[in-house]
């Protein structure tokens, strides 16, 4: 099963919610279980930079069910995922980057938050996973 685009819009919306408590802009991406874009949101003013940033950490966050800064840890000199990043034309192994669980606790999509922070691009990408 993937993530419907109502699903991904309210994903996207608790974001921007989130986003604007921490006082910050934010490129939101919204893939399915193939890293496919089902939505994108660029709050107005977020960095461009950013935009393609959200999409890899979703990306990462998909091909892999796992949190991307958990494969920021796992790919550090000596682990064993060490390089991983140069993978998958790129893939982003920082913090913001979250699997979307539906109601069964099954993977259906991903959510990449890019804009600010690792702390806060993660705590976005939580806000946007846990609204489903």
């Amino acid at each position: 099963m993937n993530i419907t685009l109502e699903d991904a819009e309210k994903a996207i919306s608790a974001a921007k919610q989130k986003s604007k408590a921490l006082e910050t802009k934010m490129n939101i991406a919204i893939v399915d279980t193939g890293a496919n874009l089902v939505a994108f949101g660029r709050m107005d003013g977020a960095w461009l930079g950013s935009l393609d940033i959200s999409i890899k950490k979703a990306k990462t966050a998909s091909y892999f069910e796992m949190n991307t800064g958990v494969i920021g840890e796992l790919s550090q000199p000596g682990q064993p995922l060490f390089n991983i990043e140069h993978s998958n034309n790129g893939l982003i192994t920082f913090p913001g980057g979250v699997p979307i669980k539906n109601k069964a606790g099954e993977i259906i999509g991903a959510i990449g938050v890019s804009g600010s922070s690792v702390e806060n691009d993660h705590a976005v990408a939580e806000a946007g996973a846990q609204a489903i």
